[in-house]
Parts: structure tokens; C-alpha cells; sequence
């Protein structure tokens, strides 16, 4: 079935064709949500999130992209949000420390670890994730989407609604930024 007629089975409320999206989409849309959230529980919970928002928005999907590029849209949408709550409540435990309430969070695991990531490169991921997650929130979605992920400048520019030059300058201010974030651990272990 091609995505035409993938799109308009779920547009007619097809369970089965609802079933064929998530098998499809379930592991990219995992791997970006947990390339930006950086924590597995969260990315899991995401992904039903974001295949919960596909089913009830199905009818305003016009098919002007790709389905795949629709749920990049949906699940950098989702996690970036669920990023600004952490921060919300990171700051509100903090406010809440300094009144005694003791009610301190702990957001960020300082040891978050990709999956995909081979053991004798875990110290530097952790590193470069940790940078990777103080980046400029455009500039960690392009890099997560490209380096990550592994999309071409072009699916990115579909993905943000913007165009390669601006994904491409998105790439090169994240590379200064994470050179600069990571030259300290560099000089330390070489």
C-alpha cells in the first residue's frame, strides 16, 4: 500500500492502516524523541503520544509532505515541549529548595547513554550528549535529525519548514557550540 492510500485509510478511521502507521514510524519516531529528551521512559512515552496526536489529527494531514516527514513535525514538536516542562518544573523545584520545602527533582540523568552507542565509546557520548542537550534548541533538533538520525539536509528543511541554507548554518553554529562545550574533555584525555 503506498502512502496515498495509507493516508487515506487512516483519514476513514482504518484501524488496521492506524496499526501499519505505528509498525512503520515506531523506531524513527523513538530514536528522535530519545536523541532529543535524552532519557528511554520519556522517548517511550512519547512515541504513544505522538501516534496518539497522528490518529486525531489524521484529518487535517492535506498530504503536502510525507507522512514520515508529519511525524518528524509531531514528535520534535512533542519533545520540545516536554523539554520546556522539564525546565518548568526544574525551576520550580529549585524556587521550592530555597523556601526548604526539599522537593528537588532529578530532571537529567547525568549519565544518559543512547543505546545505540558501543561500549568503549561511553564516557565521550555521555560527554556529547550532555553537550549535545545545552545546544540552542534549533540547533540541537537540526543536529540530532542529521547526525543522529542520519537525514540529508534536505529532509531536515522539509522537517523544520525551513530552507538547506538555514539547517546548514543550524549545523555549522551547533558545531562551534559543541566545539567550544567539548574542548575542555577533549584537552583532559588526550
Amino acid at each position: 500500500m503506498n502512502e496515498q492510500e495509507l493516508t487515506a485509510r487512516l483519514q476513514q478511521g482504518d484501524q488496521l492502516a492506524y496499526k501499519q502507521l505505528v509498525d512503520a514510524w515506531k523506531d524513527m519516531v523513538y530514536n528522535t524523541a530519545l536523541g532529543l529528551v535524552q532519557n528511554e521512559m520519556d522517548a517511550e512515552d512519547l512515541v504513544q503520544d505522538v501516534f496518539v496526536k497522528a490518529w486525531e489529527s489524521i484529518g487535517g494531514f492535506k498530504g503536502e509532505s510525507k507522512l514520515s516527514t508529519w511525524l518528524y513535525r509531531i514528535t520534535i514538536t512533542k519533545s520540545l515541549d516536554l523539554l520546556r516542562s522539564r525546565k518548568r518544573k526544574k525551576r520550580f523545584a529549585f524556587v521550592n529548595s530555597i523556601f526548604g520545602l526539599n522537593n528537588e527533582l532529578v530532571i537529567n540523568p547525568p549519565d544518559f547513554l543512547h543505546p545505540g552507542v558501543k561500549a568503549e565509546n561511553k564516557e565521550r557520548s555521555v560527554e556529547l550528549f550532555k553537550a549535545i542537550d545545552k545546544l540552542p534548541q534549533q540547533q540541537k533538533v537540526a543536529f540530532v535529525l542529521t547526525r543522529v538520525e542520519g537525514l540529508n539536509h534536505k529532509a531536515v528543511s522539509e522537517i523544520l519548514n525551513t530552507s538547506i541554507p538555514a539547517v546548514e548554518s543550524l549545523l555549522q553554529r551547533a558545531r562551534v557550540n559543541l566545539k567550544k562545550e567539548l574542548e575542555h574533555f577533549y584537552r583532559q584525555h588526550l
